[in-house]
């Protein structure tokens, strides 16, 4: 933290709000988020680096923030929008799945991560078009046939759903794949990202730590699957706690006295893991019941009679599959300005001899949902023909 250099504070305070460029030959997009002003952007050498900086107005101070989330790769220039707690950034130049993103400044998970390090914390996150299903998250004691509803329903609804791969540090076992059975990744590397918030849930076994990431869920949403997360009671408190919106399904046996007995039939541990197991589940049934984390306690007394319950409280009932692809995509156009009313954004191609395009999209950011540490969703938008005068603009690099 220090005195902002005096070219940058000169140019600050001359009104210019996006789109600046410096007189040193650098080039910024900057957005004021109540007392701060965001300078994002870099070198301006054919390719902007995407950096971060805060010109606090109060202090009349530069502060270099600690930046958390995937930074956007590098890109040909940009425009930054101010929202109430985050700021949009249009990328020009990248991939249709690459150009829209947000930088929180105010969110809750950066408020979190603030009180956390005591310094300043802006954090990326991707923008995604549409929303995606809700995230299953089944739990039940060992024995209980989750594992087999769960199989039933990837088999009746193959393109529906998929499973998050789990994080360990444990080494890799004979035939085990990276990425495939786990992410296979170093202890230090973890627990970095568990202290940045990148993890639902986690839990240290004989040493080693296992977890469920926040992007393992998102990759699954991305593809257009539905994401089931298959972990113990611990684990769904911990994701209960998160940010993530899910439903919570708790498997519950008939009896003790028949989850016993589906133990024994199993035929494949000694008596004193059986006991250890029955231990084991009194306790997570009790929790299940009582710890209010889940949504639904679903008895499984008869196999099928428990998948169709399972099906309808998915609302998966008399359900007729059709595919469904990911989540749709905006292709920017390069040189465009960009215009803001309530909570719609209005992105104007300019094209050379034109004043008005008859290209237009208009991206509605009234319905934002998930953030950092992983995407934002809800974003809707529509392409129109030219609009009226009026409008405020805020040119975007180029």
């Amino acid at each position: 933290m220090g005195k902002a250099p005096a070219l940058l504070v000169d140019d600050l305070q001359d009104g210019a709000q996006n789109g600046l460029e410096l007189k040193n030959g650098t080039c910024k997009a900057t957005a004021t988020v109540g007392d701060k002003t965001y300078v994002i952007g870099g070198a301006d050498d054919g390719t902007l680096s995407i950096e971060v900086q805060i010109f606090d107005r109060n202090l009349g101070e530069w502060v270099r923030p600690t930046v958390r989330g995937t930074k956007p790769v590098s890109c040909k220039g940009l425009s930054a929008v101010p929202l109430e707690d985050k700021i949009l950034i249009l990328k020009k130049g990248s991939k249709p799945d690459d150009q829209i993103w947000f930088l929180e400044v105010d969110t809750q998970y950066v408020r979190q991560q603030q009180e956390s390090l005591g310094t300043e914390v802006v954090a990326w996150s991707k923008g995604v078009v549409g929303n995606a299903e809700k995230p299953v998250v089944i739990s039940g004691p060992s024995g209980v046939s989750k594992g087999t509803l769960i199989s039933m329903l990837m088999k009746e609804f193959p393109s529906m759903f998929g499973f998050s791969v789990s994080h360990t540090t444990r080494a890799p076992r004979d035939m085990e794949k990276d990425g495939v059975h786990y992410h296979f990744t170093e202890k230090s590397i973890m627990e970095k990202e568990i202290k940045e918030g990148k993890f639902l849930e986690f839990a240290s076994v004989h040493g080693n730590l296992y977890g469920t990431s926040v992007d393992a869920v998102e990759l699954v949403a991305d593809a257009g699957k539905r994401c089931i997360l298959d972990i113990d009671v611990q684990g769904a408190r911990s994701v209960r706690a998160s940010s993530l919106e899910a439903i919570f399904i708790f498997v519950c046996p008939p009896s003790m006295e028949e989850l016993e007995k589906r133990l024994r039939d199993r035929g494949t541990e000694t008596e004193e893991q059986i006991l250890k197991r029955l231990r084991n589940a009194a306790a997570e049934i009790d929790q299940g019941k009582s710890s209010h984390i889940f949504d639904f306690i679903l008895y499984n007394d008869k196999l099928v009679e428990s998948y169709d319950r399972l099906k309808k409280l998915l609302g998966l009932d008399d359900f007729v599959t059709t595919p469904k692809s990911g989540p749709g995509e905006i292709d920017l156009p390069i040189d465009h300005s960009v215009s803001k009313i309530d909570n719609k954004i209005i992105i104007n191609r300019i094209s050379s001899g034109e004043k008005e395009s008859k290209n237009l999209i208009i991206l509605d950011v009234s319905s934002l949902k998930g953030g950092a540490p992983g995407r934002t969703r809800g974003l809707n938008f529509q392409a129109i023909g030219s609009f009226s005068n009026g409008l405020t603009e805020i040119e975007g690099l180029s």
